[in-house]
C-alpha cells in the first residue's frame, strides 16, 4: 500500500483542534492500515517523528430514509502523538 493511500484525510473538529495543542493529530486512515503503516506514512509524508499511534475503528451507523434502510460506511481514525517541538503543517493556523 502506498503512503498516500494510508492517510485519507485529516479530521478537523473542536476535539481534534484541542488535541493538536497537546501534540496529538487526528487522521482518517484506510480501513486496512495498521499502526505500523500509519507511523511510516506520517514519517514519510510530513517529515516528523511520531512517538505513538492509537487506532480507533468507528462502525457504520444504520440509517433510514422513509421505508428504506441503509448503512453509513465504517472508517478508521488514527491519533498520532508527535515528539515535543514537532508540528504538522496541515493543522497550523486553523
Amino acid at each position: 500500500m502506498n503512503f498516500n493511500d494510508v492517510i485519507v484525510q485529516p479530521i478537523i473538529s473542536e476535539k481534534s483542534t484541542a488535541l493538536a495543542e497537546l501534540n496529538k493529530y487526528v487522521f482518517k486512515v484506510n480501513i486496512a492500515a495498521n499502526k505500523i503503516m500509519v507511523k511510516k506514512a506520517i514519517k514519510h509524508l510530513f517529515a516528523v517523528e511520531p512517538e505513538s499511534v492509537n487506532v480507533i475503528v468507528s462502525r457504520g451507523k444504520e440509517k433510514r430514509l422513509r421505508y428504506r434502510k441503509g448503512n453509513r460506511p465504517a472508517f478508521k481514525k488514527a491519533i498520532v502523538t508527535l515528539k515535543k517541538g514537532d508540528k504538522i503543517d496541515v493543522f497550523v493556523g486553523q
